[in-house]
């Protein structure tokens, strides 16, 4: 009797045991994602990161099985949403679309309560917006070869509209002056829509804007466009150089997107989200519609976790040196 109850517990025992050992795996095998997923855009809606963003969780939808749902959490230039997507759960269904803008600039003119190197684990890099140079019509310059040695002759004299300290027109300058040799007037504007309406009026000279802005000007013939700021030339503006084949090897300036997850999320997760957004970036329509924002596609063999990483890594070794060394401080 003894033995036959000795039997019962080691054999309640082995099953309890058996059950603990195959929860987690249960749970682990489940198929990813089985509801729908939030991503965090950490701007406010309708901007071109929201544009984006949502062009792309679109996309990834079908793959994945499951909506990709937006959420703008703006402020602080991003720093809030940021937080909260620092926050989340590692089980891969908060996620956080970040930009230049948030994950390079923002980090570099502000003490964050987290780490932007090492608090995201990185996705995918999405899409890039170069800027182009453009200028009043009229200014004595028919190349950037022409404009640079116009400003070099009237030093300090020539009115370059910004949206700000920080901001991406802002720092496109003053790397274009310390590649270029020239000294520009920052005019700081509350956005450059302000300022694009006093460069076709004739009452500033230059803007270094994203193309997706200042295109339309330009097909209207109400400015005139110098370079694109990158390094192949643009699929919607293929006529306008880039500033390598214009004269200004280097003048490289993108705001440019990828897809961030809280740390520690697991591999094979990450490696889902990712198979997602190639697929999603395969797609002619999505291609289409991100080409008509402006916005270049990463070549595929970026669009990985380790491509985000080094480009990230990168951006922020050009980036925060300047950032620093001109004592940028948000507005």
């Amino acid at each position: 009797m003894r033995s036959s109850a000795r039997r019962g517990s080691l054999l309640c025992a082995l099953l309890t045991a058996v059950a603990v050992a195959l929860g987690p795996c249960g749970a682990a095998a489940q198929p990813y994602p089985t509801r729908p997923i939030t991503m965090i855009v950490p701007f406010a809606a309708g901007g071109s990161a929201d544009a984006v963003a949502r062009i792309v969780a679109d996309g990834m939808a079908t793959p994945l099985g499951q909506p990709v749902v937006i959420e703008n959490d703006g402020g602080a230039s991003g720093t809030i949403g940021m937080g909260r997507a620092v926050r989340a759960a590692a089980d891969g269904y908060t996620l956080c679309f970040g930009s230049w803008a948030s994950h390079v600039v923002n980090a570099g003119v502000r003490a964050l309560p987290f780490d932007v190197r090492n608090d995201f684990a990185p996705v995918s890099l999405i899409a890039s917006n170069p800027l182009v140079i453009v200028a009043r019509k009229g200014l004595p310059a028919s190349d950037l070869k022409g404009l640079i040695a116009w400003l070099k002759a009237n030093p300090n004299k020539a009115l370059l509209g910004t949206a700000g300290a920080g901001s991406a027109s802002n720092l496109a300058g003053i790397f274009f002056e310390k590649l270029t040799g020239t000294q520009l007037r920052h005019v700081p504007y509350r956005g450059l829509g302000f300022a694009m309406q006093d460069l076709v009026a004739g009452r500033i000279d230059m803007i270094i804007d994203l193309t997706a802005n200042a295109l339309p000007q330009v097909r209207a013939g109400t400015v005139s466009a110098y370079a694109i700021t990158a390094d192949t030339r643009l699929a919607s503006a293929p006529d306008i150089p880039t500033a390598d084949a214009a004269g200004v090897p280097g003048l490289d300036v993108s705001v440019w997107q990828g897809l961030w997850a809280p740390k520690q999320t697991p591999k094979p997760i990450i490696d889902r989200l990712d198979a997602a957004v190639v697929a999603a970036l395969a797609e002619p329509q999505v291609r289409r519609r991100l080409t008509d924002l402006g916005q270049a596609i990463f070549p595929r063999a970026q669009q990985t976790p380790e491509g985000l990483r080094a480009y990230h890594a990168a951006e922020i070794a050009k980036w925060w040196p300047l950032i620093k060394a001109e004592h940028i401080r948000p507005d």
